[in-house]
Parts: C-alpha cells; sequence; structure tokens
C-alpha cells in the first residue's frame, strides 16, 4: 500500500544529498564541442552513465532504501522495472546487505538480466509489461511484508534523482535549459523541481520515444492513462505511470515546459553520432536527448543548455546493428 500523499519539496532533495552521499558520488559535467557548434550555444553532458549501475537511477533507489527502518530492511524489499531502476534496488540491497526480489517483464532487455543476475537479487518475470511485474510486487509486499521500491512515484525516489538538479546549478550556474528523458516522470520532477525552485526561468524539456509514451498521453488526456508496451531502443523508457499517480503526473505538468517524441530512426542516429564523435556507448532513452538537439526540436535560445545522459545498458548486439545500418559521423 501506497503512503498517504506528502509534497516533494527542495528540501527532501537537500536530505537526499545528505543521505546518498555515502553510496553515490557527483557525476561529471562535459561539454560536447561539436554539438556546441551545431546548436550555435553551449551544450553539457551530464554523465549518470558513470555510476557502478550505469544509470541514473541508484540515486533514487538508495535515497529510499537508506529511508527504511531497520525493521524494513530485515524484511527485505521488492521492486519491479524496465532494467536500470530493478539494477539499482539490488546494487543498492546488496551494499546494505539487504534481501531484493527484482519483479520484471518478459521484455526487459538481455544486458539488463544478466548485470540483474550478477548483482545477486532474486528475479521473478512477470508477463509482458512493467505494470504486470507491478502488479506482483503488490502480492509480495501482502504476502511477505517486503517493502516496495517504486520506480519513480515516490517522495524519496523523486528527490534522489533531483539531486541531478543541485550538481547541474553547482556545475553551471548560468543554465539556461535542460533536456530530460521522460518515462514516469520521476527524474523529470526531481530535476524540475530542483532547478525551477532556484530559476524559474530555465527550460525544461521532456523528450520520450514515440511508440508507448504514456506520461506524453496522460498529459494530452488530462489524467494519468494505460497503454500497451511496444518495442522501441528506448526501452528503458517502457512502462506505466500508474492509474493512481500521486506525484510525477502533477509535478511533470507543473515543471515540464514542452515535451518532445522522438522517431525511432532518430534514436538510432543519435546513438550511431555519439558513438562516432564521443566514443560513447547509451542506451536508447539516454540518446533521445541527444536527438532532441540533432532534429532541432529543442526551443532556439541563447545560453547553456544541459542533457541528461541517463544510462549505458544497452546490448551490445544492438549497438553492433546501429553501427553497421548507420553511419557514425
Amino acid at each position: 500500500m501506497k503512503a498517504l500523499k506528502t509534497n516533494v519539496t527542495i528540501q527532501n532533495v537537500w536530505e537526499a544529498r545528505k543521505r546518498i552521499r555515502s553510496l553515490i558520488s557527483k557525476t561529471p559535467v562535459v561539454e560536447s564541442f561539436i554539438l556546441s557548434e551545431k546548436m550555435g550555444r553551449p551544450v553539457y553532458l551530464k554523465l549518470e552513465t558513470v555510476h557502478d549501475t550505469g544509470a541514473f537511477k541508484v540515486r533514487g533507489a538508495a535515497n529510499k532504501i537508506l529511508s527504511l527502518s531497520e525493521e524494513e530492511r530485515k524484511r527485505g524489499v521488492a521492486t519491479y522495472s524496465t532494467g536500470n531502476h530493478g539494477m539499482a534496488v539490488a546494487y543498492v540491497a546488496k551494499k546494505l546487505g539487504i534481501k531484493a526480489t527484482v519483479c520484471i517483464s518478459n521484455r526487459v532487455p538481455k544486458a539488463k538480466v544478466d548485470s540483474l543476475k550478477r548483482l545477486g537479487a532474486f528475479i521473478e518475470f512477470c508477463g509482458e509489461s512493467q505494470d504486470e511485474a507491478g502488479e506482483r510486487c503488490v502480492v509480495l509486499e501482502e504476502e511477505h511484508g517486503l517493502t516496495v521500491i517504486e520506480p519513480f512515484d515516490d517522495v524519496e525516489v523523486i528527490a534522489g534523482q533531483g539531486t541531478i538538479g543541485l550538481e547541474l546549478l553547482e556545475d553551471i550556474p548560468e543554465l539556461k535549459d535542460v533536456i530530460v528523458p521522460l518515462s514516469g516522470g520521476g527524474l523529470l520532477s526531481g530535476i524540475g523541481m530542483a532547478l525551477k525552485t532556484n530559476d524559474p526561468s530555465i527550460g525544461v524539456t521532456g523528450v520520450s520515444m514515440i511508440e508507448s509514451a504514456v506520461m506524453y498521453e496522460s498529459l494530452r488526456a488530462g489524467r494519468p492513462i494505460k497503454m500497451p508496451e511496444k518495442d522501441t531502443l528506448a526501452d528503458s523508457l517502457l512502462g506505466g505511470i500508474g492509474l493512481d499517480n500521486q506525484y510525477t503526473f502533477n509535478m511533470v505538468q507543473k515543471y515540464m515546459d514542452r515535451a518532445v517524441l522522438i522517431p525511432e530512426e532518430e534514436i538510432a542516429q543519435s546513438m550511431a553520432f555519439m558513438m562516432g564523435h564521443h566514443r560513447m556507448i547509451m542506451e536508447g532513452a539516454a540518446a533521445t536527448g541527444i536527438a532532441a538537439l540533432l532534429g532541432h526540436h529543442v526551443e532556439d535560445r541563447d545560453g547553456p543548455i544541459a542533457v541528461i545522459i541517463t544510462g549505458h545498458n544497452v546490448d551490445l548486439s544492438v549497438v553492433q546493428r546501429i553501427l553497421n545500418t548507420y553511419n557514425p559521423s
């Protein structure tokens, strides 16, 4: 059962920063000179790929698990995920000596399944969607007393992701825009709130793939909706937002200035572009932000723009296929 609803505040983000410091290091910001040249303004990449788990999700997972009581830790935790959040929960649980069960659908890529196994989590395969995996988590909570670590719609998880916003303000104090991959909305909610609390003029653009963009379609509908998952290079952005969404739907609505949907071909081309020019492997989800720049989907303004490079957990077979298909230059 979800906790009673409370507001997510900037104080929660500062508390998260202090709480996760023992497990999570600040990630680097680097300028992409070729993207800066193409855009006519400084473009910075926030490299969340350097975490041990290869993705930003470890921030929110660490903040949530570290906030649990000793009794809750003893009973263990469970989560549901398209891959990266599951790895984050498994990683933090292993560090703290907590038993973790990760429920995933049969659609989760092999690279992420293999990583989950290496981290020692107990894995349950549940249907063909994140929503089905989430339903199994509810059963585990009711029958075994496990604490469910929500992938995005949770105060501590959102606050943990919001620590990225604090780091951006430190490293790019003149920041004008940020591009954030958008799925369940935990990342955009946290970053958007952290940035706009300090400077409401900073533009926040959310980017998703065209296929199964649930948050985007929910915002259009004016309420959380459910959609079937479809194949996409941006598999990390799959999954529902929950028909009983408590936080992220409203927060994305409040803090996101505009949303952009990226076609599959542009995601693939952007992955190839980053491999060719930066020797950087990234997931399709992370490449949506690069695609927004290369496709000129972002408002033309002066001043620095940051792109959140959310993760690099992609099957090497996908990387090889993209390199064989697209010119990385």
